[in-house]
Order: structure tokens, then sequence, then C-alpha cells
């Protein structure tokens, strides 16, 4: 019943939210504004491969650019394989951000499920 009220991201006691990535594709296509945190090093973010849209914020730097990050837009977290993202998701969750999301299964999840990337 929450995945079908909340698009597919659900809370745990264990953790952030997390959304799969065929989830947030279809969240993506149907408007959702959504804010894409990629907290991958800018090498990974260029030459890895991308969601279209997110925005390059490294783990080691959120701290010190917490005011950039919207709080009134859902943020999801985004990592190579969905490890930093989470560790990002509950910092922002710490510092008061109520909506984050962990991309579970990171840009993997992402490319094994076929969807689109953006390189360069």
């Amino acid at each position: 019943m929450l995945r079908s009220l909340f698009g597919g991201a659900t809370a745990t006691t264990a953790g952030p939210a997390t959304i799969t990535a065929p989830e947030l594709k279809q969240r993506l296509d149907s408007g959702d504004k959504l804010y894409l945190l990629d907290v991958r090093s800018s090498e990974e973010y260029a030459h890895d491969g991308r969601i279209a849209g997110s925005h390059l914020l490294p783990l080691p730097m959120l701290s010190l650019r917490l005011n950039e990050l919207p709080k009134d837009t859902p943020i999801v977290c985004v990592c190579r394989s969905g490890n930093r993202s989470g560790v990002a998701a509950e910092q922002l969750a710490r510092q008061g951000f109520s909506d984050v999301i962990n991309l579970a299964g990171g840009m993997i999840g992402w490319a094994r499920a076929g969807l689109p990337m953006q390189r360069g």
C-alpha cells in the first residue's frame, strides 16, 4: 500500500527510503519533480554515465554544500552501487531533509535495467 501511495519509495527503520531504477525512471517519465543528487566523483560522473538532469556533488563535499540543496523537493541520492548514496541519504536525513530516497543498486542497477545514460 505504501508503494502505491508514495511512488515506490519506502522507508524502513534500517535506513532511508529506497527506489529501484525502473521505479525512478517511471517517476521521471511521469513528470515528478525530483532532485537527482549524484554523490560519485567527477570522473565517475563524466565517464561512467549519469542520469539526465542529475546534479554532481561528491560525497566528501556534501556536508560543506548542504545549503545548495532544495528542502522542498524530494532528493534521490545516486552513486555507483547504492552504498555511498545510502550514506548521503542518511546524512541528509540527519540534517533535516525530510524527503530523501536512495537509488537501490545505483548506476549499476540503472545500467542493468537498460535505462538511458549521458556521458561526457
